[in-house]
């Protein structure tokens, strides 16, 4: 058994010379909260809050001297990192009983900045991460590599979950505050170790939600299921998947100031996830200005492409309710002038592109076999998708003709064909265009 320190033990002193929390002479000297009238964050033209000692909000100045900059970096690595920073990627080597190389493999799959095997880094919550993973392989029998695979899951998403959840907190200080993006960040800081506590409670909640939601499709999908086929080089999953693209991206967006970037790509992205889920596929991931959906059947996945191409095909001068969505059949409102949203006056006298104009999406869906690995999906039938996205018209759907076959008994759906399409890479292709019958 490793031999881990215990809760009781005493820490070592901290290298900063910073007591822990709640030791005597270290509480805050009862600056204002930000979220006061009146306190530092609300200065009459959004002046620079900074952390000060002990983490409460100073006015604007120079960074600070060296002590208050370890005394931030101290309180929150007790309140992030569970404790102090005590021991290097060489003393963890030695006391988990592995070789230091080990040690910085499981640090570098975690995705996190390579670093000085000598410098004190490591907190006792990355001791117990790490003999965790070690216990897959010797108590549960997992192969090194497939542990390796999940720990190199974990660093990937909750990378980009703690970028977007960061970012979203700046944007919300600087828009509520009034303040500039330097001072938002440095106030983002300061709120970390009160509001982290409920993030990460959120976070576990939709982890083993969406565990729950992989484990029902399974047992519906595989419980009865027949006998694998004859073929071993058959791809191992049937799913539909699709591509909607952003028409023109880069024109619509290469004026846009950042506030208006980030209110136009929050919509996209926000509306295409509720389309997708609202018709019940779900979105593997999105590219820049595409998103990549997949569905469990033929049906599903066709209605998700055309929701996608309804809900963002609009006239931009077309006013949408944006509550109710009226006008839309009760989908989601499309990303077109969205009546009542506040609008940027001066860059529409200038004739300038907003986060209001409309967006709309060409979209390729196709049904095939799939391989589903590191949460994503590969296969023909994805490159296909893509191929049949690039040929579509503004505001439609393609198919070829194995989909089209597919869908051929959905009495609420048509596939017309459209002729030969030239796709790169793959050659010609007998193209359909996905339609929903009216009635």
């Amino acid at each position: 058994m490793l031999d881990l320190p215990r809760d009781g033990d005493a820490p070592p002193a901290r290298r900063d010379g910073v007591p822990p929390p709640g030791a005597a002479g270290t509480e805050p000297s009862g600056s204002p909260s930000p979220d006061v009238p009146g306190g530092p964050a609300e200065r009459p033209g959004g002046g620079r809050v900074t952390p000060g000692p002990g983490g409460a909000a100073g006015p604007s100045g120079p960074a600070g001297d060296g002590a208050e900059r370890e005394g931030t970096a101290g309180r929150l690595d007790d309140a992030l990192l569970g404790g102090p920073r005590r021991w290097s990627m060489r003393d963890l080597a030695v006391r988990l009983g592995v070789g230091v190389d080990e040690v910085r493999a499981y640090w570098r799959t975690l995705g996190l900045p390579h670093a000085d095997p000598d410098e004190l880094l490591l907190t006792e919550a990355d001791a117990r991460a790490m003999e965790r993973s070690t216990a897959l392989v010797r108590d549960k029998g997992l192969q090194a590599a497939t542990v390796t695979s999940l720990v190199r899951a974990l660093g990937h998403t909750s990378d980009r979950l703690a970028l977007w959840q960061v970012e979203a907190l700046v944007e919300d200080l600087g828009t509520r505050l009034g303040l500039d993006d330097v001072s938002a960040r440095l106030l983002v800081i300061d709120r970390l170790p009160e509001i982290v506590p409920l993030l990460e409670e959120q976070l576990v909640h939709s982890y083993r939600r969406q565990l729950a939601a992989i484990a029902g499709r399974y047992a519906a999908e595989f419980g009865e299921a027949a006998a694998p086929g004859d073929d071993p080089l058959a791809l191992p999953l049937a799913r539909g998947v699709g591509f909607a693209d952003m028409v023109s991206f880069t024109r619509r967006t290469a004026r846009l100031g950042p506030v208006e970037l980030s209110e136009f790509v929050q919509r996209f992205e926000a509306a295409t996830r509720d389309v997708v889920a609202a018709e019940g596929g779900r979105v593997v991931k999105t590219i820049g200005d595409a998103v990549l959906f997949a569905a469990d059947d033929p049906a599903t996945g066709a209605r998700v492409a055309l929701g996608l191409a309804e809900a963002f095909g609009v006239d931009p001068a077309t006013p949408v309710d944006a509550a109710t969505g009226a006008g839309h059949a009760g989908r989601m409102p499309k990303l077109g002038a969205v009546k009542g949203q506040p609008r940027t006056g001066a860059r529409e006298a200038e004739g300038l592109p907003t986060a209001g104009g409309a967006t709309p999406v060409r979209v390729g869906f196709v049904w095939g076999r799939v391989l589903s690995r590191f949460g994503d999906v590969f296969g023909p039938s994805v490159n296909l998708a893509a191929r049949l996205t690039d040929a579509a018209d503004p505001g439609t759907v393609l198919v070829d003709a194995p989909t089209a076959s597919a869908l051929a008994h959905d009495a609420e759906l048509r596939c017309a064909p459209v002729g030969t399409r030239e796709l790169s890479g793959l050659g010609p292709v007998d193209a359909f265009r996905l339609e929903r019958l009216a009635g």
